[in-house]
């Protein structure tokens, strides 16, 4: 029932903003993944959904903050039964680890979305990436880490609106970069973010 709704629902999304994925060179694949990008707007994660390839979707599961999709009972609904979202804490008591749930989801075999900028650019511009990744790449050494970039979601739905307009947004995947073992921290998050930057003009589609 989930992949039902969830195909209904990604459906409408590749009518309003297109969502049509670019690729470096290989398209995704089955293997588990870390998919990492840029954060502009509520509908980045439909749009990475609905461009990846439905055999390589059926694995993936979103992070995303809990207290966004929590809000509403809609949101709730369209987390929980449609999207699979994997909570992300972003108020958090002392002690609590807010990427425990995506550590689960990953040591189950999910792949899974990742923004790690943290929240939502206004300006399009892509900021500092915060170190959740560097930890999760250095806990799980095998899964591979592609960066994708959004492009025009921000004109599609900024900041502060409640609907997406009509827009023909792009969603562009590169290559598999390499993990954070072979750096420290802030070099590997520089890499990464540099890495999103760079998807920005694919090779072919």
């Amino acid at each position: 029932m989930r992949n039902v709704m969830q195909r209904g629902l990604l459906g409408v999304v590749r009518l309003v903003v297109g969502a049509r994925g670019r690729f470096a060179s290989v398209p995704p694949s089955a293997r588990q993944t870390i998919y990492f990008a840029n954060h502009t707007s509520h509908v980045d994660t439909l749009a990475i959904l609905t461009a990846l390839p439905p055999d390589v979707r059926a694995s993936v599961r979103p992070a995303a903050a809990r207290d966004y999709w929590e809000a509403t009972p809609v949101r709730r609904f369209i987390a929980k039964r449609v999207l699979g979202v994997v909570y992300v804490t972003r108020q958090r008591t002392e002690g609590e680890d807010p990427l425990q749930l995506v550590r689960d989801a990953l040591a189950s075999g999910w792949s899974i979305i990742l923004f790690p900028e943290g929240t939502r650019s206004e300006t399009g511009e892509i900021a500092p990436f915060r170190s959740g990744l560097y930890w999760l790449s250095r806990e799980f050494p095998d899964v591979q880490l592609i960066p994708v970039y959004l492009a025009d979601l921000v004109r599609a739905m900024p900041k502060g609106k409640l609907l997406p307009v009509p827009f023909n947004c792009q969603v562009s995947f590169g290559d598999a970069v390499p993990g954070a073992a072979a750096f420290d921290k802030d070099e590997f998050l520089a890499m990464a973010r540099d890495a999103v930057i760079k998807v920005k003009d694919p090779v072919r589609s």
